[in-house]
């Protein structure tokens, strides 16, 4: 598994941190701060996740639609993508990469369920099958991700504290509020996850962690940038980003662009 990500796409493509948190500039001449344009990608990450949740897809599928959404915006802006379609429609083409296909119809009805009283977000069929392509372009067709699941699980028990297995699971959930699958290897976000679930859960993993030789410096500073996260934003985990704080923001982007 690890042999495979180091000579894969996903590997070659990994970022530093300034080139994600870089506004384009046709975001940036409609007014998006750095801030705002972070605000837009946790916002839209819940949309996908709670779209997914209607169809009824695997984690693995939302975790490679947020990789996805997260990764366009690296190389275009929300004023030429609108990501109130790119959304959807990551998580459709996710849905067939991981081969758990969701039809767009499905997609289409329950995002004017979900929707019904905000027209920007309401799509036709035809909208996500034409953005697909666009997406698939944007994304050199480049479209195998690797996730932080499998090492997480592998990890853990090899430290023998797979009684931690659901608390991290869920750590490595929220990092998909973040860009670090842009920015870091999966591995070594799962080993910040298990540092932090092993130091709130009192685990001693200080042995562990040295027969490992990994450079903790490293872990230490993801695992900072997760709890900073949590610090900052405070989200909902349920409703995401409040309504009076992310319309504003979504309001300066074009709609149906």
């Amino acid at each position: 598994m690890a042999a495979n990500f180091w000579t894969s796409s996903h590997c070659k493509q990994l970022l530093d941190q300034e080139d994600v948190d870089k506004v384009p500039q046709a975001d940036s001449d409609r007014g998006i701060t750095p801030e705002e344009f972070r605000l837009v990608k946790i916002h839209m990450s819940f949309h996908i996740w709670r779209l997914a949740q209607q169809v009824k897809v695997r984690q693995r599928v939302i975790a490679t639609a947020v990789t996805y959404f997260r990764r366009v915006y690296t190389r275009k802006s929300m004023t030429e993508y609108d990501p109130r379609l790119v959304a959807p429609t990551c998580l459709y083409l996710a849905s067939k990469v991981e081969e758990s296909t969701v039809q767009a119809r499905l997609l289409v009805f329950y995002i004017k369920k979900m929707c019904a009283s905000d027209e920007k977000y309401r799509f036709e069929i035809k909208d996500i099958l034409e953005m697909e392509m666009k997406l698939l372009e944007a994304l050199d067709y480049y479209l195998v991700v690797y996730h932080p699941y499998r090492p997480l699980l592998q990890l853990l028990q090899d430290a023998g504290i797979t009684d931690l297995t659901q608390f991290a699971w869920g750590i490595v959930n929220d990092t998909y509020k973040m860009d670090l699958i842009l920015i870091h290897p999966p591995y070594m976000i799962a080993l910040a996850c298990i540092y932090i679930a092993s130091v709130l859960k009192d685990k001693d993993t200080t042995l562990w962690f040295e027969e490992l030789r990994v450079d903790m410096n490293i872990v230490k500073n993801i695992s900072m940038e997760i709890l900073d996260f949590y610090d900052t934003y405070k989200i909902d985990p349920q409703r995401g980003i409040p309504e009076d704080k992310i319309t504003p923001v979504m309001n300066k982007l074009p709609a149906k662009a």
